[in-house]
């Protein structure tokens, strides 16, 4: 991933299952950066959706795509491997998860992929603190986890910039409800990764979709410099 740049990645949550490998192309002919794959247990979230083995899928159907994986599972240091070896290239676990957050942090990196923390709409910036040096992303939840189609929440805007200024190298990346509109006032904050689900799946013309996104994106973080 080519970071600190604006980078748009379609959420395959928001796919169709029956057609996930003609709509994981569609979504890279259109212009998106990478794909983001949300991975539920039933668990840690309520709600149960892809295994390393449909990643794997999405990584034999688009072989070229930046493949940004999102564990909101209970064990992700048991999982992060799993889905390391069937194709990811970031590897984000939350800061919530009961386990060795830092071990599990440095098993990605050693393994040469990306690692990063996500905190959800309650978890304060400060629950980064003793793994900043450790982290290549944050990602900032806008929503609940667990489900698409949620409304923004606007306590994800202080949070996003406070961990920009926190952590000025890192890529911060912000999930829940992002379309053009949030997604400019998210990259003013200090976001440069935007993942959207429903706004462009269900985009008339995603390839349309994802350009108004970028400029109008791009137009907000100039203005904001």
């Amino acid at each position: 991933m080519n970071t600190k740049g604006i980078q748009i990645l379609p959420s395959i949550l928001s796919a169709r299952m029956g057609h996930l490998a003609e709509d994981c192309r569609r979504a890279m002919e259109a212009g998106a950066d990478g794909l983001h794959v949300d991975v539920m247990d039933g668990h840690f979230v309520p709600n149960l959706t892809m295994g390393p083995d449909v990643l794997r899928a999405v990584r034999e159907a688009v072989p070229q795509a930046y493949l940004h994986v999102h564990l909101m599972v209970m064990r992700p240091d048991l999982y992060a491997p799993k889905f390391i070896a069937a194709g990811a290239d970031t590897v984000l676990i939350h800061a919530e998860a009961p386990c060795d957050l830092k071990a599990t942090l440095e098993g990605i990196r050693a393994a040469g992929k990306r690692a990063g923390l996500t905190l959800c709409p309650e978890t304060p910036v400060a629950a980064l603190k003793g793994c900043e040096g450790l982290l290549d992303e944050v990602l900032i939840m806008t929503v609940h986890p667990g489900f698409g189609g949620q409304a923004f929440l606007e306590s994800g805007l202080p949070k996003i910039a406070e961990t920009a200024k926190r952590l000025p190298a890192a890529d911060i990346s912000v999930d829940g409800g992002i379309n053009a509109e949030t997604g400019a006032r998210c990259a003013a904050a200090g976001a440069n990764v935007l993942l959207a689900g429903s706004f462009l799946f269900q985009a008339a013309d995603m390839r349309d979709a994802i350009a108004d996104m970028r400029w109008t994106i791009e137009s907000a973080r100039k203005a904001g410099s």
